[in-house]
């Protein structure tokens, strides 16, 4: 495993890839801080990291494994890595799996998605191949059916189940429904997005002795992130120290914010990828520093998760904090925003998901529904002063099953907010 001196590398992307030099060409020819460098624009990025005519990338593409990236929103982006750069990464993400709790001798369950150029399966794969720790890997994806993955699980007293979290729920609502146990799960592993309250009680109906952790922090495109911190909060992660740097920026002025509590944008440099350089790259997420002097940090959420309806702002955490408030009974176990528009107003509807026996209780869902609108109202304020004002439709809710809501038919992630409006 190798980690490039700051400043090497800074010369090295300024010399060798084109986009590089034309972002850096009123700097210095000493600028060697992270301070003394813009941040990446990502549309200029992805403008210039293309097929043909790459200005990205400091060489041929001669010798590398190509993967797709893009996340659950936005066209999919190619990222590349060398044979010498994966095995970094995934060396070091599977040291840090021993903080998400890997143990020796665990039998490991991958379910996240193969295929189409995707990652995160092998990624998750070699990443256990390469932890500290014995461990015998079940590499059985993500897109198995579900009536052949608990066999397996259950054939192989798979110890450690691994996958995004809208995965995760897809079998445990499969297992309630099925009247089944898998006393063997003791930890389940999430990553890609996050774990919210609402799935946790999903998860821990259906498997009750397994404590649900983060796998880590990473992305195909930025890189290493943050590897688990041991506690209660799994969202508290810490820098691939020296694999990688971890900045959070002020939304307003761009400056790195040293206090904790305050919350910025993640930017992220990567010191060991040179083909592809990372160099103050926003990593679509937003965090907030917990324990700035040994590098903890709190990941709140995707920058982009949000939407306007009308003229109202709404994010996908306002919906997760008004199920909180109003869902004292765990009743809910999936969100999401869906934007519709008719009649020439825009509307939102919340997209609630609960098990089947909840379903049988129209009254009280209709109950519980209200309560929601009333905590989202509340929060947003300006949402019912639209509807007033008739630039908006009154919120709705629509009751479904998790296996009934939206996700990413690439990537298998649960597509938080939906955009259901015509573009044309």
């Amino acid at each position: 495993m190798s980690a490039h001196q700051l400043s090497d590398l800074i010369r090295f992307a300024r010399h060798h890839s084109p986009f590089y030099r034309d972002l850096y060409a009123s700097l210095p020819p000493d600028a060697d801080r992270l301070t003394d460098l813009p941040v990446v624009d990502q549309s200029a990025f992805w403008a210039a990291n293309t097929l043909d005519g790459n200005r990205v990338l400091t060489g041929p593409l001669a010798e590398a494994t190509v993967y797709k990236t893009g996340g659950t929103t936005g066209a999919p982006k190619f990222s590349v890595y060398t044979r010498d750069e994966w095995r970094t990464f995934v060396t070091a993400f599977g040291h840090g799996l021993m903080d998400a709790g890997l143990r020796p001798g665990h039998r490991v369950a991958d379910l996240f998605y193969a295929g189409e150029l995707y990652a995160s399966f092998l990624f998750v794969l070699d990443s256990l191949a390469h932890a500290p720790v014995d461990n015998v890997r079940l590499p059985i994806g993500g897109a198995a059916p579900l009536e052949s993955t608990v066999p397996t699980l259950r054939d192989f007293a798979a110890q450690v189940v691994a996958g995004t979290p809208t995965t995760l729920c897809r079998l445990a609502e499969h297992v309630i429904a099925a009247g089944l146990r898998l006393e063997a799960v003791e930890l389940l592993l999430f990553g890609g997005e996050a774990l919210f309250a609402d799935q946790r009680r999903l998860l821990a109906a259906a498997f009750p002795r397994a404590e649900a952790r983060s796998l880590g922090y990473a992305s195909v495109d930025a890189g290493l992130l943050g590897r688990p911190v041991p506690g209660p909060d799994a969202r508290v992660h810490r820098a691939f120290t020296p694999y990688s740097v971890v900045e959070i920026l002020d939304d307003t002025t761009g400056e790195p914010i040293t206090e904790p509590g305050r919350p910025g944008r993640v930017v992220v440099t990567s010191l060991f990828r040179r083909l592809m350089p990372i160099l103050r790259y926003p990593a679509g997420d937003r965090a907030e520093w917990t324990d700035p002097a040994a590098g903890h940090f709190r990941i709140l959420g995707r920058a982009e998760e949000g939407v306007r309806v009308g003229p109202v702002s709404l994010y996908s955490q306002d919906a997760q904090d008004a199920v909180a408030a109003a869902d004292a009974a765990g009743r809910i176990v999936g969100t999401q925003l869906v934007v519709r528009r008719w009649d020439g107003r825009d509307g939102l509807v919340l997209r609630l998901a609960t098990t089947p026996a909840d379903q049988d209780d129209p009254a009280g869902l209709e109950t519980l529904a209200r309560a929601v609108v009333t905590e989202l109202e509340t929060a947003r304020p300006l949402y019912p002063d639209s509807v007033r004002a008739g630039f908006v439709h009154p919120p709705a809710v629509e009751w479904a099953r998790h296996r009934d809501l939206a996700v990413n038919p690439r990537s298998g992630k649960l597509i938080r907010v939906l955009d259901e409006r015509p573009t044309t």
